[in-house]
């Protein structure tokens, strides 16, 4: 048994589940690779701030302490939101610049709240930029303070405890600013590249609800034609009767083979199939039909033009009292000419109004006038277009 086609509205959503499934990978492997980065270069630089800058083991001690604040938060870091850990090891790491600075003479105790403040200050929703000048004040004010109670070599005090620190602290908040600022941008490109296949989606089933309006709404308004003819000849010709009948049967089931290719995207429209089609259906209502065909439409652009013809000739049937109806074909497009437009503004003419941009899209132009009660519908493909 032939499966049946999926419905839109579910296969929309597995889409967009399997779309935000794959974001969310993503995002969660840039996540650890950040992660692992962070966390290699922050213990490697907290052991080397321990070894090199610890002379005493109280300063060892401090230094420890600050270097392993600043691993639990760089290894607690995510791409979105503050980890709740992250304020006791701001809290932590500034306390042991404090302690360091002025009770220890450990100059590098800087280290912790630099680290700490500089992952998470370019991540706040807001006020970053003050967050991170902040961070560099506070840590070149604490230095400050050492450098105006140290007894005697002041300079050196200044360079190692409010130059140093501030710098450090400065390039560190940079560096990662910068970082988050990419990481924004790239999740502002996710974001923009999913709203662009939402609208994908969208596109596609207003195209799909074009079609199936094609279909559907020129085989009901030839139907209701054929009816009413079959019953104006049930009493004086049965057998023209049954021949509109067995045509409308007939039509029927080339409508549900239509909507079923429609929904498995085989559908094809013949131009010269739906011209042979418009002209019988025109001669079935009593319109007088004529067709110039000045040159032959090529591929690339057959099928289209077989679309406006029909939504076309839907509409003189539905909307005018045509009494004639000219079809020329030529080597730039199509052009239907009718009587019968009335006066009245126009209306009821949706259906055109999506061709017209299915055209534009592939290079063409679609327009629709009245005038004297006249309507003309035309499209048309630049030179070279429509001739394959």
């Amino acid at each position: 048994m032939a499966g049946r086609p999926a419905d839109p509205a579910a296969a929309s959503q597995r889409a967009h589940a399997v779309t935000a499934g794959s974001r969310a990978q993503t995002r969660e492997r840039l996540r650890r690779l950040n992660v692992v980065t962070l966390a290699v270069v922050t213990l490697s630089g907290g052991t080397l701030v321990v070894v090199v800058g610890a002379r005493t083991w109280p300063q060892a001690v401090v230094l420890s302490v600050g270097a392993i604040a600043a691993f639990v938060a760089s290894v607690r870091w995510t791409a979105v939101g503050i980890p709740r850990v992250v304020l006791p090891c701001l809290v932590v790491t500034a306390a042991v610049w404090i302690v360091g600075a002025l009770a220890l003479d450990a100059h590098a105790a800087f280290y912790g709240v630099a680290v700490v403040g500089s992952l998470y200050a370019p991540k706040l929703p807001r006020r970053r930029v003050v967050a991170t000048v902040g961070l560099i004040a506070f840590v070149a004010l604490v230095g400050a303070v050492k450098a105006l109670t140290a007894p005697d070599d002041a300079t050196d005090v200044l360079l190692l405890y409010v130059l140093l620190p501030a710098g450090v602290a400065t390039v560190m908040a940079g560096s990662l600013f910068a970082g988050q600022i990419y990481y924004d941008l790239v999740e502002e490109l996710e974001d923009a590249r999913q709203r662009e296949a939402e609208l994908a989606v969208v596109k596609e089933r207003m195209r799909f609800a074009g079609d199936l309006h094609d279909i559907q709404g020129h085989t009901l308004h030839v139907v209701k034609l054929k009816i009413t003819l079959a019953e104006k000849l049930l009493g004086s010709d049965l057998r023209r009767a049954g021949e509109e009948l067995r045509e409308v049967r007939a039509l029927v089931g080339d409508t549900i083979t239509q909507t079923k290719e429609l929904a498995y995207a085989q559908r094809r429209l013949n131009l010269s199939a739906e011209l042979e089609n418009a002209k019988n259906l025109f001669e079935a209502a009593g319109i007088h039909v004529r067709v110039e065909r000045e040159a032959d439409v090529g591929e690339p652009a057959n099928e289209l033009l077989g679309q406006v013809l029909r939504e076309t000739t839907t509409n003189i049937l539905r909307h005018a009292q045509a009494t004639y109806v000219r079809i020329t074909l030529s080597e730039a497009g199509i052009a239907v000419l009718n009587d019968g437009a009335g006066t009245g503004p126009l209306t009821g003419l949706g259906g055109l109004a999506t061709l017209k941009e299915r055209v534009a899209d592939d290079g063409g132009a679609l327009t629709a006038e009245k005038r004297d009660g006249r309507f003309l519908t035309r499209a048309q493909f630049p030179s070279g277009r429509s001739d394959g």
